[in-house]
């Protein structure tokens, strides 16, 4: 563990005093004190960060008299470390607080929660996560079957308001499909004074199930009594408030009301006549719930190790930030028009068709390309300096290089669209920023860059000019006082001795550990520390000479500060087009993404054909899963998947446990997925109608902690399905009724997929061991009976063994072998071969031997795999079973009587029977004789 700073507090007992009257605050949020070059918490924190940061108490200490205020520090590395665990992993608010030196003087500065990053984007620095969407909601108070659910919501970080109001069902389907879509990170909801209601604790499981925080908001934060005033306000164009009429939208607006206030986008003056406001179309992209999500295996889940156990980790080989977020967004936003997708498919295939267009793209171009939106922010925010416009510079003179190799295409059918949808827009961008790129020439010392400095060409001013011919002299005379060490230490020049400008000691000598021997015990060289590098040290000519440097850098800097703010103030006037060329370099990003994936992959993807919704099958031709081919040792079996309307819309799969029954069905989402996102598929040949959404109902887990038992939800994810499904729909079904009786289990699976079947007519696959389940299809010719493969060899062995004081008899009896062979064929499979599985996890042989015996009992008793069987009636099994008493009655007396032997007692029985041709002939008698 890293060593801790010691708390300095002058005076302790004033500051617990403050800190105990500080305002009571939520018990999600955490308070932290920014002490200069370290950071504190107190309290309930202090314990907090103790138990998730240092996973100890020892390292909390007490401030103050007794009883003391818990407190713990963290250096600047371990606070931004926990900022991200806070804000992404945890779902916490975080206040930061600053003091202005005056005693107790301290003060809120920063604020920051999932959905709002603004004021901690800094701390954060690259490591932050996709754009996180803010949203806020309000529900009719009608509570009846339908309801209006009204939403605003916003990246908190760009200018935009969207807004959208829709009719839901009583469990808010279209609403979670919405904050799959958008990537919710935090929700507002209206406080719940009572906490008993029940539309507000629907709401917010949907958030928990997909990973966002909650606030509550007062009732009144969502009322719509400023929002006609404050929106014309905000929004660039005033008339576009009135092409959102508030009379048609009172709950959106409200949503909005309600977001602005806690954004606090008011009280800043420069967000005025910014904003844009929109509204959202749920229904052009494919709706995804949160049980699809995971079934789909679309986003890395927390123990996520291996990038190719989720299509997110499988498709991101992008090679900028900007690159995977936009996947992310792509991945939640499956597109829902024919022709939007075949655009998309067209770019992918002029990447797949032209291996030297797309390792240029990636291997040249694209990842060179900083994170352009952040870059924007900066500007905007009116935090950004001389680095950063060298760095959009740096981006725009390497345009002409994006441009020459798409203009190089030479096939005809892929320059149009790559014209129009980069070449063309890359051309407008680059002539745009010719006056940025030629101020920056003119003004920017861009020979200072290889030294990692960031300065106005000192031609640009004749002060400036001085400072640097002086500043040059001592360079040079460092140079020099190098090369004296080098040659009084004996030590290579800039490959042992090194001269540096570090961040804290500014500019010293480094040697490497292993050579720093040499320069102990010589008084002229003062080391200064040794670090995981090497010992930096210096010499009293270079501390001279450094801080002559320090102090001329310094009037530099200051002299050349207002010249910077100009330059600064003229590039932040590019932040529209800057955003634009991010948005365009982020959609080539991905698409060439998708082009290497698919070359790459252990056999190629196709383009698949696409047919309009409603229309067409879904024909795929040796299908694969493509994150399971990925995965090292492992030779994919491949299967045919055929939804037709008219005769395989709705496939029942039986077959054995670990069969691939699971695989097969979440494939077929994945690549019904994969086609409407643009991408190509893991077939060797595809035909995809367009789904208007994907449901699923696969592996409920329990949540007690939630009261919510398996079955239960298993049920709510069933309803779910059976609320939201359209005739468009997708729904894949990996196992029903498990949680419950055997019988009611099969009866709610046969109600459920026939409803599906009758009702609802959407495609579906239903992976079951309800075998009895199959006769659907004498029923519905649309049902399919499908089967995983196993192939079962028998051989002769060992049962079990009965002993007694006279005798010894071994059962012996056909073992069976099972081999799975991962193939799904037509028809039915009536076996589970779950004793199978737990002989594969080495089960006790005891345990499986009688598993087996109870088993083979159960199928006797049944008799349903006997030839001719038929179900005795109930007078034959009380006629059978007073005849079989009698029998035994008279077989016990005669064994007891007589003292047979085992052998006698066996063969004593066979004649009772054979004598007995009533009994013979009961029906009850019929059914248990294998006993």
């Amino acid at each position: 563990m890293a060593s801790r700073p010691e708390l300095k507090e002058e005076d302790e007992t004033s500051f617990c005093r403050f800190f105990r009257n500080l305002p009571e605050k939520n018990a999600d949020t955490v308070r932290i004190f920014d002490r200069g070059d370290y950071y504190s918490a107190h309290g309930e924190d202090a314990k907090f960060i103790a138990s998730t940061v240092y996973r100890t108490t020892a390292v909390l200490r007490k401030l103050g008299r007794e009883p003391g205020l818990e407190s713990v520090t963290m250096t600047v590395m371990v606070f931004r470390n926990f900022l991200r665990d806070a804000l992404f992993k945890l779902s916490k608010r975080i206040e930061i607080w600053q003091s202005s030196g005056k005693r107790m003087d301290w003060k809120v500065t920063k604020q920051a929660s999932p959905g709002n990053l603004q004021d901690v984007e800094d701390e954060l620095g690259g490591q932050m996560e996709n754009a996180p969407i803010i949203l806020a909601v309000k529900v009719s108070a009608k509570a009846s079957e339908a309801r209006n659910v009204g939403v605003c919501f916003a990246d908190a970080s760009v200018r935009e308001l969207g807004v959208t109001e829709f009719l839901d069902n009583d469990l808010f389907s279209n609403f979670e499909s919405l904050l799959i879509q958008l990537g919710v990170k935090e929700l507002l909801i209206q406080a719940d004074s009572t906490k008993k209601d029940v539309e507000l604790n629907k709401l917010r499981t949907i958030a928990d199930n997909c990973g966002c925080a909650v606030a509550e908001r007062g009732i009144a934060d969502f009322g719509t009594k400023d929002i006609e005033q404050d929106l014309p306000r905000l929004l660039k164009d005033e008339r576009a408030a009135g092409s959102l009429p508030v009379t048609d939208l009172k709950l959106a607006m409200g949503s909005a009301a309600a977001l602005i206030r806690y954004l606090g986008v008011m009280s800043d003056s420069s967000n005025f006549g910014q904003y844009q406001l929109y509204q959202h179309d749920l229904t052009q992209y494919m709706k995804l719930d949160a049980a699809a999500l995971k079934a789909l295996n679309l986003m890395p889940g927390p123990r996520d190790g291996v990038k190719t156990n989720s299509l997110y980790g499988l498709l991101n080989h992008c090679k900028t930030t900007t690159g995977s977020r936009l996947l992310a967004q792509w991945l939640k936003q499956p597109l829902m028009n024919v022709k939007e997708i075949e655009r998309r498919q067209q770019l992918v295939e002029a990447f797949v068709n032209d291996t030297e267009l797309r390792q240029t793209m990636q291997e040249e171009h694209l990842r060179s390309i900083p994170d352009l939106y952040r870059l924007a922010k900066k500007f905007q925010r009116k935090v950004a300096n001389l680095e950063d416009v060298v760095r959009t510079y740096q981006v725009v003179i390497r345009l002409p290089g994006f441009l020459g190799t798409l203009e190089s295409v030479i096939d005809e059918q892929y320059r149009d669209p790559l014209d129009a949808e980069y070449t063309s827009k890359l051309r407008e961008y680059s002539d745009a920023f010719a006056k940025l790129q030629e101020m920056v020439e003119t003004t920017v010392d861009l020979d200072a860059l290889e030294n990692h400095e960031f300065l106005i060409k000192p031609e640009f001013d004749d002060s400036l000019r001085t400072i640097r011919k002086r500043l040059d002299k001592l360079r040079h005379s460092m140079e020099s006082e190098h090369s004296n060490a080098s040659h009084d230490l004996n030590q290579e020049k800039d490959k042992k001795l090194f001269l540096e400008n570090h961040r804290v000691h500014g500019w010293c000598f480094r040697l490497t550990r292993n050579e720093a021997g040499c320069i102990r015990n010589k008084r002229e060289y003062q080391e200064i520390s040794t670090q995981k590098n090497g010992v930096y040290f210096t010499t009293t000519t270079l501390q001279s000479l450094r801080r002559e440097f320090d102090q001329l850098s310094e009037n530099y800097n200051r002299t050349q500060a207002g010249l910077v703010g100009e330059v600064v103030t003229v590039a932040s006037s590019y932040i529209p087009v800057l955003e634009k060329l991010a948005g365009v370099l982020a959609h080539l990003d991905v698409i060439v993404a998708f082009a290497h994936v698919s070359v790459h992959a252990p056999t190629s993807y196709v383009r698949p054909k696409m047919h309009p919704r409603g229309t067409g099958n879904t024909v795929l031709k040796e299908a694969r899963h493509p994150c399971m081919e990925a995965q090292d040792d492992i030779s994919f079996i491949t299967n045919d998947v055929t939804l037709d309307r008219t005769s395989s819309s709705f496939l029942i799969i039986t077959g054995p446990n670990m069969g691939g029954k699971s695989t097969y069905i979440r494939q077929t989402g994945v690549i019904a997925l994969m086609a409407q996102i643009g991408c190509f598929v893991p077939c060797s040949e595809a035909e995809l109608t367009i789904f208007d959404c994907i449901l699923a109902r696969v592996g409920a887990s329990d949540s007690q902690i939630k009261g919510v038992s398996t079955f239960m939800a298993e049920m709510l994810e069933t309803a779910n399905i059976l609320k939201s499904a359209t005739k468009e729909s997708l729904i894949i079904i990996d196992e029903l009724g498990r949680g419950t009786s055997t019988y009611d289990g099969f009866g709610l699976a046969w109600a459920i997929s026939e409803y599906i079947v009758k009702e609802i007519g959407a495609c579906a696959l239903f992976a079951t061991h309800f075998h009895e389940l199959t006769a659907l299809a004498d029923t519905y010719p649309q049902v399919q009976n499908l089967h995983v493969v196993a192939h079962i060899t028998e051989v002769e062995g060992q049962d079990h063994m009965d002993t007694d004081a006279d005798t010894e008899v071994v059962h012996t009896k056909k073992k069976r072998e099972v081999t799975l062979l991962y193939k799904v064929s037509p028809g039915v499979c009536d076996q589970s071969f779950g004793i199978h599985v737990a002989e594969l996890v080495r089960f006790p042989q005891k345990v499986i031997n009688m598993a087996k015996r109870k088993a083979d009992e159960l199928e006797d008793f049944s008799g349903k795999h006997e030839d001719g069987f038929v179900q005795a009636s109930r007078e034959e099994v009380e006629e059978g079973s007073k005849m079989l008493k009698e029998m035994l009655a008279q077989w016990k007396e005669e064994v007891e009587s007589q003292g047979l032997t085992k052998k006698q007692q066996i063969e004593r029985m066979r004649q009772l029977v054979k004598e007995n041709e009533r009994l013979r002939k009961n029906g009850f008698f019929k059914g248990i004789q294998a006993l």
